[in-house]
């Protein structure tokens, strides 16, 4: 178990250990804090296999209305991809470069869940422990706990129904993230600890009792617990004032407005680039950069944060994520399980982001498009037929394809893609 020094000397060395965790196979180590990714073949992907990431990072830009794509595919055996699509939108045409920032929205859930465990390992709070002991004026909650909040197993609802509008017309509004999370509390409960449920008002409620427990802003959690540890040096959750995300420059978000008769207008994209953090606080308010995000997903899928072998397993006990769900779509931890890799996707005013890992191999993919009116599904499914497709890829010289492979097909998801468009291709 980490003591509270321990934790406080990792987050210190955490600038020296950025060359720690680049996909390119460099190492460091220290007293307190020691990674060691996987190696990196430092060399593109094959031609052949760029160009069908890059068709099917063009398909799902038309299909949600997207000017811009930012993409990271790193497969350790074979080489990495790692580029901006398209352009930024309205009167700037600019491209679109891979260094941009964006919103990661879900993935902040990881972020949430990886301070909980830190401060648990280091005997500062108790996985266990009642909501109702951290956070006030949710007095129906007494039998959910921190983990439940965690783990998806509160039973809470979600508020991003009810607030989605108020979002979209006033993205500068900053929320206290009771008053928001209090849109997810006020729908039907469901099961507690036994059944997953999608709910953003539980991570910001966790948010709310990590806060409280340590005297420190969500903010400087993340910092101490996950960025500065990791070297994540273009990784913030921003201040609530509105903003672009930061560091500039910033990947153009946009939404889409209604068209009259139904579906959207895909010719006139709201540009919504500038909002408040505070949307998305501790569920989704993070900024990042595409290889920052391939970091970052890739160490916590491998529990790099944790000490070998610290209990209990962050993803050992995964619930399916509904009913129909294929049984290897599974969620826990802050985090989705899909076949083998880890991570997690969603959408945030502007911008549909998703990063997924495999532990064992190190095999990492993610991306960002620039138009949220789609959801967060549509990322998702981009991300994992680029995960099929890269998976495929031959051993470099010198090296050895693992025995790696996922349970679906990039045919599969490509058309799921194309069945689920919000704007169609134009007409040749």
């Amino acid at each position: 178990m980490l003591l509270r020094s321990s934790r406080r000397a990792r987050a210190l060395v955490g600038g020296a250990l950025a060359l720690a965790l680049v996909l390119t196979g460099c190492s460091a180590s220290t007293p307190e804090f020691t990674y060691t990714p996987p190696e990196q073949v430092d060399a593109p992907l094959p031609d052949d296999v760029t160009a069908q990431l890059q068709s099917a990072v063009e398909n799902a830009m038309t299909a949600s209305g997207s000017t811009g794509a930012i993409v990271g595919v790193w497969v350790p055996w074979s080489g990495q991809w790692v580029a901006g699509l398209g352009t930024q939108s309205g009167d700037d045409s600019a491209e679109v470069t891979a260094d941009m920032s964006f919103r990661i929205a879900d993935t902040t859930r990881l972020m949430t869940c990886d301070v909980l465990y830190g401060m648990a390992d280091a005997g500062e709070i108790e996985l266990d422990a009642p909501v109702t002991k951290h956070v006030s004026g949710v007095a129906d909650l007494s039998d959910v706990t921190l983990l439940d909040l965690c783990n998806g197993t509160s039973g809470v609802g979600s508020s991003e129904g009810i607030a989605k509008p108020y979002w979209l017309k006033t993205p500068d509004r900053e929320w206290a993230p009771l008053r928001l999370a209090s849109y997810g509390l006020g729908v039907a409960r469901g099961p507690v600890h036994t059944t997953y449920r999608d709910s953003d008002a539980g991570y910001l409620l966790l948010g709310l009792a990590l806060e409280r427990v340590s005297g420190k802003t969500a903010t400087e959690l993340i910092s101490e617990y996950v960025t500065t540890p990791l070297g994540l040096a273009s990784t913030s959750l921003p201040a609530p004032a509105s903003a672009a995300p930061a560091p500039s420059p910033a990947l153009k978000g946009n939404y889409l407005p209604p068209a009259e008769g139904g579906g959207y207008d895909c010719a006139a994209p709201i540009d919504i680039t500038q909002s408040s953090s505070s949307i998305g606080f501790t569920d989704s308010g993070v900024t990042s950069t595409i290889t920052d995000l391939g970091r970052y997903v890739q160490a916590t899928a491998r529990q790099a944060l944790r000490e070998e072998g610290a209990e209990p397993a962050r993803f050992g006990q995964p619930l399916p994520t509904s009913s129909s769900a294929p049984s290897w779509y599974q969620a826990t931890g802050g985090g989705m399980l899909v076949g083998s890799m880890v991570g997690q996707h969603g959408w945030v005013p502007g911008y549909a982001t998703s990063a997924y890992s495999d532990p064992a191999t190190g095999f990492t993919v993610a991306v960002t498009l620039n138009n949220s009116s789609a959801g967060g599904s549509t990322a998702a499914y981009l991300a994992w037929q680029l995960a099929a497709i890269a998976s495929k890829s031959p051993a470099a010289s010198g090296q050895t394809a693992p025995e790696f492979g996922l349970p679906f097909t990039a045919e599969q998801y490509g058309q799921t893609i194309a069945d689920g468009a919000i704007c169609a291709a134009p007409q040749e």
